[in-house]
């Protein structure tokens, strides 16, 4: 969840602090290397979370339950800071069906067919 908060963060953060006037200014290419330098620290986390969690590795996860883990996750935590930080976006009855659904991804993704 951590890597999904500094992902979501180098992601969209630039836009909130565009909305402050902060980097009002800024060429593209700052904002970039700013949204690189935030990614960075994710990636410092989900590698080793990967490598854990891998059944690869020893971990209990396959390679497609970990990514629909993250994706779930993911979306979690965008949900949390469009609703936090960004607060004039609206959260809507289709956007809560639709994490709904990533939630029955994720159900499915650990339904044990063989």
């Amino acid at each position: 969840m951590v890597s999904n908060v500094f992902m979501t963060l180098a992601w969209y953060g630039n836009l909130k602090l565009e909305q402050m006037n902060i980097t009002k200014d800024w060429p593209l290419i700052a904002i970039i290397l700013l949204s690189w330098g935030v990614a960075l620290i994710e990636y410092l986390v989900m590698i080793p979370a990967n490598r854990i969690g891998s059944e690869i590795t020893g971990g209990p996860f396959s390679l497609m339950q970990l990514k629909v883990i993250q994706e779930c996750i993911s979306l979690f935590v965008f949900t949390v800071i469009v609703a936090t930080i960004f607060k004039g976006e609206p959260i809507r009855w289709n956007h809560i069906v639709s994490f709904g659904c990533i939630v029955a991804a994720v159900f499915f993704a650990f339904l044990k067919t063989k």
